[in-house]
């Protein structure tokens, strides 16, 4: 004959303990509208700056390159 399960072994298991609050976090707060586009924009600027530095990397390893294709041509 099967054994029946006891509930009791599901009710005698301890309840999580709560998570003490986290120390040094700022509370939430809600952004308005203006607010949000307006960190969007720099979000977007900053970006901008950063891709045009990574262009503008790029542009010198080319003009490098440039050079030392001419030193080979000449040859």
């Amino acid at each position: 004959m099967p054994t029946k399960k006891q509930p009791e072994a599901a009710a005698a298991k301890p309840a999580p303990a709560a998570r003490p609050a986290e120390v040094g976090r700022k509370p939430w707060k809600k952004k308005t509208p203006v607010e949000v586009i307006l960190d969007q924009a720099e979000k977007l600027r900053r970006d901008i700056a950063d891709m045009e530095e990574e262009l503008e990397q790029k542009r010198k390893q080319l003009q490098k390159f440039d050079e030392a294709k001419k030193l080979f041509e000449s040859i």
